[in-house]
């Protein structure tokens, strides 16, 4: 398997992914394809797939963000983590974890952050097996549909 940085032509396979998590439709968009170009040009965004044999398997998005605490380093946001249907349960997801990790890692930051659905009992018993511990309590406010 290859963790790699997304390329434009993996856009269709990503959006497939995210549309089976009910995220998105996974037709290629003229937004869809405003934000991979911004994820793309932006140095503290990162779009990043797990592929085999040339197809897409998995997918996530880390965002660095700098900040104060953590003695100044910066801390990474994971988002959009998905597998495709036919291959969970095999460690391909913990596997496309560990990879996010050991990049955050090596780009010096002190914290790997991320949130998930409350409804979604199985993810965080998946996360919680990976390290993950639940320290705070997130809230969201919907700007837009």
């Amino acid at each position: 398997m290859i963790f790699r940085t997304a390329t434009r032509e993996d856009l269709p396979a990503v959006l497939a992914l995210l549309a089976d998590g009910g995220e998105v439709r996974a037709a290629v968009g003229e937004a869809q394809e405003r934000a991979f170009a911004a994820i793309e040009a932006d140095a503290r965004n990162e779009m990043m797939v797990l592929v085999e044999g040339g197809v897409v398997l998995g997918c996530l998005q880390l965002t660095y963000i700098p900040g104060l605490g953590q003695s100044g380093r910066e801390r990474a946001l994971v988002e959009a983590v998905r597998i495709r249907a036919d291959r969970r349960g095999g460690g391909m997801g913990a596997e496309l974890m560990r990879l996010a990790v050991a990049r955050a890692r090596e780009r010096g930051c002190g914290l790997v952050q991320l949130t998930s659905n409350k409804e979604r009992a199985d993810a965080h018993r998946f996360y919680e097996r990976l390290g993950f511990a639940r320290s705070h309590e997130g809230f969201k406010l919907r700007l837009a549909d």
